[in-house]
């Protein structure tokens, strides 16, 4: 005869069962979970310490630099009386340089975003002779580093005679292989054939479907790009110094770089605290960086919440 378990002492046995199993495993978890904390907070700590170190530096004047702990503060801050000197050493000359890093940075951004979205969807939705030989010599551009097409494209631009002008910085910013290669990826998913067949049905030319439609569809990738292409126009140092030999047209980089060597040669014009105005200088200027990413971001949440539901 065969005797049946009740349910009812199945359940505690069941339960006691599972408790052992996590309590068993618990510490493994934490265990692994410790070094990725760590690991994480190191990763803080290397990306935020120096802007620390710059949001403190900024406080002090030339002497304080070199007297004082670089991690905290001086007896007498002076922030403001930096931010002032700053905006008016030279006329006013670093007003100028923000002014014109702001017109390279935006302009290159929002073309390069929107090439490479036109190029990126048309790779991706047109098939013609030779596309994908194309495609792999845009793919080979991304592993050219910009500082080794520096020089050809200082010679070709001063065949131009482009150099010394904002084309100069502005022209070579619009190309950005890498943000070709993204939206020609993200074009893939986002833009489904369906809808264009549907739009091309109702009459729609190519143009008026790639405006009105992909570029809606595109928004998360496209604002992907523009802010790449900004930050990378933004701290942009070595192509501006060899395209550009007036002071008037300089971006912040090369014009701080300026300063820190006027500075340290004790040329004309310097001051005793003009290392103080290159540190203020530098924390002014990524400022507007950002802000942009923060205004920005929301386009980003967006599409990774857009792509992370099955549809």
């Amino acid at each position: 005869m065969t005797t049946l378990t009740p349910p009812a002492a199945v359940a505690p046995a069941a339960e006691r069962t599972a408790g052992k199993f996590r309590k068993r495993h618990r510490p493994s978890a934490r265990r692994r979970s410790t070094p990725l904390t760590i690991a994480m907070l190191a990763a803080l700590a290397y990306f935020l310490l120096p802007l620390l170190w710059l949001l403190i530096a900024s406080t002090k004047s030339t002497q304080d630099l070199f007297n004082s702990f670089g991690l905290w503060f001086s007896h007498a801050p002076q922030l403001l009386t930096n931010i002032k000197e700053t905006f008016t050493q030279d006329d006013g000359v670093f007003v100028r340089w923000l002014l014109n890093t702001v017109m390279y940075a935006g302009v290159s951004a929002v073309g390069a975003a929107l090439l490479a979205a036109a190029g990126g969807y048309g790779f991706s939705k047109f098939r013609f002779r030779g596309d994908r030989a194309a495609f792999n010599l845009v793919l080979g551009a991304v592993m050219v580093p910009t500082t080794a097409l520096a020089i050809p494209t200082y010679l070709l631009f001063a065949k131009a005679g482009l150099v010394n002008t904002p084309w100069a910085i502005i022209l070579p910013s619009l190309v950005n292989p890498f943000g070709l290669y993204l939206m020609r990826v993200y074009a893939e998913d986002a833009v489904p054939d369906s809808l264009l067949e549907a739009a091309r049905i109702d009459g729609a030319g190519e143009a008026r479907i790639f405006f009105r439609i992909v570029l809606r569809l595109l928004s998360p990738g496209l604002v992907t790009v523009l802010l790449f292409t900004l930050v990378a126009t933004w701290n942009n140092y070595f192509l501006p110094l060899i395209m550009l030999n007036d002071p008037d047209l300089y971006p912040v980089t090369v014009g701080l770089s300026s300063w820190a060597a006027q500075a340290q040669n004790g040329g004309a014009g310097a001051s005793s605290d003009m290392f103080a105005l290159v540190v203020t200088g530098s924390l002014i200027s990524i400022v507007p960086l950002v802000v942009a990413f923060l205004m920005l971001q929301r386009y980003w949440q967006s599409g990774l919440a857009s792509g992370g539901v099955k549809q």
